[in-house]
This record gives structure tokens, sequence and C-alpha cells, in this order.
């Protein structure tokens, strides 16, 4: 016998978010039941707020509200120095070790050919752009230690060569193949205080 249609799709969406299996989906289905009316309304509000009011700064990439994100507008923060990474969770990764205090791009993707995607499908240009408008004095590639992390970080310093513009890459106390979101925050800390410059 199955559950009831509501309960049964509750669980179908559970099923679609990553790492989540059937049984994990039907507790969660079960367990959400047992919310209360204001924790439901906020659940809610909270699911479709992701899709309608998350958008992408206009400068780094990075996930906000407004059109700028709370690191570009934080006249605070080192403006002179960017830090390159992949996808949007990286950022938070970083912040999280408290160490830096500078600003981000985020690419969206690594070059890898073999899957279709080039520099151009990248937010490379935009990064190159701001490097140049905005006298940007540091760029810190912090991508994985992968050949699409290589590639990526190969592809963007020799763009840079003919720049005023250090460029540093983080060190590699990072397992190879890592990915950058299950690294744990003193590791990650000690990578960016130990970049490297790439000659």
């Amino acid at each position: 016998m199955n559950y009831p249609k509501t309960i049964q799709n509750l669980i179908e969406c559970y099923k679609k978010l990553p790492g989540i299996g059937g049984k994990t989906a039907e507790r969660l289905a079960l367990a959400s039941m047992q919310l209360d009316d204001e924790l439901i309304a906020l659940f809610s509000e909270s699911l479709v707020g992701v899709k309608t009011k998350i958008k992408r700064c206009n400068t780094c990439y990075n996930l906000t509200e407004e059109e700028k994100c709370m690191i570009c507008s934080d006249q605070a923060r080192n403006h002179d120095i960017v830090c390159v990474v992949e996808e949007p969770r990286n950022v938070i990764s970083f912040e999280k070790t408290g160490t830096y205090h500078g600003t981000y791009h985020v690419l969206d993707g690594l070059i890898s050919p073999l899957d279709g995607v080039n520099p151009e499908d990248i937010h490379i240009d935009s990064l190159l752009d701001r490097i140049k408008k905005e006298n940007i004095k540091e760029v810190i590639l912090a991508l994985k230690p992968s050949i699409e992390g290589e590639t990526t970080s190969l592809y963007i310093s020799k763009k840079l060569e003919k720049e005023n513009v250090i460029i540093t890459k983080i060190a590699h106390g990072i397992p190879l193949g890592a990915d950058m979101e299950y690294i744990d925050s003193l590791t990650l800390g000690m990578a960016l205080e130990d970049r490297k410059p790439i000659s």
C-alpha cells in the first residue's frame, strides 16, 4: 500500500535532492508532518524564495538577493585581491576559515573540453575585465586540484601574463581530486595562507 498522494509527492520531491535515497526521503516526508505550522510556512516560503529572490551578484557571480552580494558591497574588505573559485559554495567554505578578507570571483565551472566546457562558457572574460577596471593587484586561483582545475588555472594565468597583477595559487595541502566543499576550514585556511606565486 502506498502513502496518500500528498505524502508520496513529498517523498518524490525529497528523493530529487542529492544524497537522499528512498528511505531517507520517506523519513523526511513523515517528519515534515510533525513540524509546526510556523516552520512549515517558513520552509515553504524559503523554497519558493530560492527560486524567485536569489540571483547572481553582478560583480562576482556569488549568490545574493541584491544587485551586489554582501562581500562586494563591504567596504571593509580588501578590494585589491580577488579569490577565483569554481562555484558559490566555495565562497562559503573560504569565509568559514575567517582568514580571508578580500573579494571573490565565481567561475561557475571549470574548463573541460571533454565535457564541452570552453573558456567562453564560464565567467573568465568578466574576471579579466574586472582585473583591468578595478585595478586588482592580486588574483588567487583557488580551484580544485584536478585536471580541469589545473587547466583553468593555467588558462587564466596565461591570459594575465601581460597584466600588472600578482597571480597566486592556494597551496596544495588539499588532496588531489578533492571537492573544495568537503575540505575542513583549517586545511583551507592554511592552503590560502601558504599560496604560491605562479611563475
